[in-house]
């Protein structure tokens, strides 16, 4: 009598044992009731005229790459400017006024850095400067400025408006001139370093943040008009057409003039 291979390594007389063997030899299946095995995944591959690259440790070499890729995308950017107030614009509460806000904005990276503004409401919103490039550690105090409007169907305007902020930051290799061109040339390597959400302060009771909004509009006043005051110059002065007069020179003149006039005297 032939004895077949499930048979051959089961114990004679015992029917139980040799179907809980075959049991023990099926493969195990997928998700799909497809056994999964090597030959099978090779099979596939080779189908499409290629074999599966395996690393050495049995994975796929693009998985480590795919992860990596996925968790930049998860971390947040790293921030090149630090704000003051960090989200938040704060205006005087004045309907039918231009009311002013300020923001002081630094740069903490190695390099230097553009910086530019966006709002939702360009109409009744402006920035000065709208944008800067600034130098590793400088700050600058941006002003503000919107029109606030007198509010609808008794609307509290102090709790809730949707205008909006947005600060874009971009790297700079070099010193350069500030344009609105940077941004648009080099869009994939801008970044949106916060929104800032608009705040209005009641003047009527005043408190820390409206006195920190006027100290830093203060501020930002005094820096605007430093940079109006022309560069004192430490050369030779220039007067009249192009003629150059130097401190010596001055003496000197004055000196040969009270000679003459004691010689005169003298006379």
């Amino acid at each position: 009598m032939a004895i077949s291979g499930d048979d051959r390594y089961a114990p004679a007389g015992d029917s139980g044992s040799v179907k809980l063997w075959n049991l023990c030899r099926m493969p195990f299946r997928q998700a799909g009731g497809a056994p999964a095995s090597s030959s099978g995944i090779h099979q596939s591959a080779s189908r499409y005229g290629h074999e599966a690259p395996v690393a050495a440790d049995g994975s796929a070499p693009g998985a480590s790459a795919g992860i990596s890729t996925m968790a930049k995308a998860l971390l947040p950017a790293r921030r090149r400017l630090r704000l003051d107030p960090p989200n938040k614009l704060y205006f005087p509460y004045e309907p039918g006024k231009q009311v002013k806000s300020a923001i002081r904005i630094k740069n903490t990276s190695k390099s230097h850095v553009a910086f530019k503004f966006q709002t939702t409401a360009p109409k009744s919103c402006f920035m000065r400067p709208p944008g800067a490039i600034l130098a590793p550690g400088e700050t600058v105090i941006a002003t503000v400025f919107k029109f606030v409007e007198h509010p609808e169907n008794n609307e509290n305007v102090l709790q809730k408006c949707k205008v909006k902020f947005k600060i874009l930051s971009l790297k700079v290799k070099e010193p350069m001139d500030y344009a609105p061109e940077l941004f648009d040339e080099q869009k994939d390597q801008a970044v949106v370093e916060k929104l800032l959400r608009v705040i209005f302060l009641d003047v009527q009771n005043p408190g820390p943040q409206l006195e920190k909004l006027n100290t830093q509009l203060a501020e930002a006043e005094a820096a605007l008009e430093a940079r109006k005051k022309p560069p004192e110059e430490s050369g030779p002065r220039i007067v009249g057409e192009g003629l150059v007069i130097d401190e010596w020179k001055e003496r000197r003149e004055r000196y040969l003039a009270q000679q003459q006039v004691e010689v005169v005297d003298s006379v």
